[in-house]
């Protein structure tokens, strides 16, 4: 994929070209504001509105990393609605029967036995419980590094901040995420653990 030459085309309104980018990156950014979001359908919710607006600022674009643009435009996508919720609080009647999966987290290795598995699944919503506990900073900065594999580069640009903050930031993230998961600590591999049990 020529990302330059498609990006400098939907500059000029071609319509094709920022499919293209919007196909390649859509599972990046929706992986994003899941992690945030921690809801598939607020999730879907903010990557739609995501690329909407990148598509209508598209022109802003003055180079440097895409990726890092679009995710800093999902992220002040999901930190809005997340602000509009604290200001009105509602509850969908769909939560109260349908409990939300993150797609692709149920698929069952071979070499896992029924325990195994179901093991796996609670630390999963350990871990995205201890990141939704995270100030939102601290949130963007753990799940861009160590969920999607940003740079601090990239992570400063999403952010909009200085390199130095965003150590700052990650660092902060995870000794708070390390304490969280200490109350789960049955479901931590034993390497992970902070208190040695043997006998």
């Amino acid at each position: 994929m020529d990302e330059a030459a498609l990006i400098k085309d939907a500059q000029r309104g071609d319509m094709t070209s920022y499919n293209s980018l919007v196909l390649h990156y859509q599972e990046q950014v929706y992986n994003v504001a899941y992690r945030i979001m921690g809801e598939v359908d607020s999730a879907s919710d903010a990557t739609q509105e995501a690329f909407i607006a990148a598509y209508r600022s598209i022109h802003t674009f003055r180079g440097g990393s895409f990726r890092a643009w679009l995710s800093r435009i999902v992220t002040n996508a999901c930190y809005d609605e997340l602000r509009r919720r604290k200001r009105r609080p509602q509850a969908s009647l769909d939560a109260l029967y349908v409990e939300d999966e993150a797609p692709n987290v149920h698929l069952v290795s071979q070499s896992e036995n029924p325990e195994q598995y179901t093991q796996r699944m609670e630390l999963q919503a350990a871990i995205q419980d201890c990141l939704q506990a995270l100030p939102e900073d601290q949130r963007t900065a753990a799940i861009l590094s160590d969920i999607e594999g940003y740079s601090y580069d990239e992570i400063a640009t999403t952010a909009g901040v200085a390199l130095g903050t965003v150590k700052s930031r990650l660092s902060r993230a995870r000794v708070r995420l390390r304490d969280c998961l200490q109350d789960f600590e049955e479901l931590l591999p034993a390497t992970y653990r902070l208190t040695n049990e043997r006998s």
